[in-house]
């Protein structure tokens, strides 16, 4: 196994930032002070861009420091383009946060990062670009939680199910559930689908999921339940992004469900060699143990501790042992083939 100091660096592209775009100013902004204030173990964290990169530390040890330093590396040494970044959130006040430090650091409100928000948002833009093979139109509703109920209501009647005894919230949150996990209706376990209204869950999912295309309408749920079977029924569109996208940065990993860990492994697991992936997470039932690390404070962490983390990757040496290092929240390793 290669240890990463060994790995040859992939090759910088050869374009050059447009000027007084966000890349520029970030290159122009990589002097010293691009890294001031970072401990030995962040600097390396945001610096070592090739390989993958194990990161442990406690909470509040500068975890969106790094990141945001990161992606102003990642631009600044011309490793790729504002729009080759995909920088996922899992709050919109964290995304907002992330987009007002960059800014800080680059000197000005950041623009040409369109893919820098929420696992929601980014998933809902996607679906919209996509939507015709989601058999639904660009302009289609979002439902919230009341609208949802609204509609369950409506096709309990219609099954004359009596709504008291099985009410249309407890149905809304088993769907909701199932859309978490990543399952269409016709992945249901039948147990469970038969635990609401005699065995008629499952029945009222598909009839809830037929209504809502009718209506030209989803639910938060499918804004990534959606993107998962497209990208799974249509590979061409999955390599798209796949190519597009030269590095993934994830926060906190730890609150992400099944369907936002599916959804970002398919993205994940691009062709192109030059793709690396970061993950700033903490340990998830879905990931591998984690690897022993210190913190910033010297203290050394189990492998499988509640701390936060971050990790980087990159396709080209996937198979590379991964460095220890020390930053900001807690992380995990994706499997990424070549």
């Amino acid at each position: 196994m290669t240890e990463p100091s060994k790995l040859r660096p992939a090759s910088v592209p050869d374009h050059q930032p447009a000027a007084g775009g966000i890349a520029a100013r970030a290159r122009a902004a990589a002097g010293p002070r691009y890294l001031d204030g970072l401990n030995p173990e962040q600097r390396e964290a945001v610096e070592t861009l090739d390989g993958p990169v194990l990161v442990l530390a406690g909470a509040g040890t500068g975890k969106t420091r790094v990141l945001t330093t990161r992606i102003a590396h990642i631009l600044s040494q011309g490793r790729a383009r504002p729009n080759e970044i995909l920088s996922v959130t899992f709050t919109n006040k964290a995304a907002r946060e992330m987009k007002l430090r960059l800014g800080q650091m680059l000197g000005q409100a950041v623009e040409g990062m369109p893919w820098l928000g929420t696992f929601h948002s980014i998933g809902g833009r996607i679906l919209r670009i996509h939507a015709e093979m989601a058999q639904l139109k660009s302009n289609f509703t979002v439902l919230d939680t009341d609208d949802q109920v609204r509609l369950l209501k409506q096709l309990l009647q219609a099954e004359d199910i009596d709504d008291k005894r099985w009410p249309a919230r407890m149905l809304a949150g088993l769907i909701d559930g199932w859309k978490n996990r990543g399952l269409m209706p016709s992945q249901v376990p039948p147990g469970e689908a038969a635990v609401f209204a005699n065995g008629k869950g499952g029945k009222l999912y598909t009839s809830y999921q037929e209504r809502l295309k009718i209506l030209n309408a989803a639910d938060f749920g499918d804004l990534l339940l959606e993107n998962i079977r497209i990208f799974r029924e249509h590979p061409d569109v999955l390599r798209q992004y796949q190519n597009r996208f030269k590095f993934i940065l994830v926060d906190e990993y730890q609150d992400t469900n099944v369907a936002q860990y599916l959804w970002l492994r398919l993205l994940a697991q691009a062709p192109s060699s030059s793709t690396s992936l970061r993950v700033t997470v903490s340990p998830h039932p879905l990931s591998p143990t984690l690897l022993p690390t210190r913190t910033g404070r010297g203290r050394r962490l189990p492998s499988r501790t509640s701390a936060a983390s971050a990790m980087t990757t990159s396709r080209s040496t996937a198979g590379a042992a991964p460095r220890s290092t020390t930053s900001c929240a807690s992380s995990t390793i994706f499997p990424a083939p070549r």
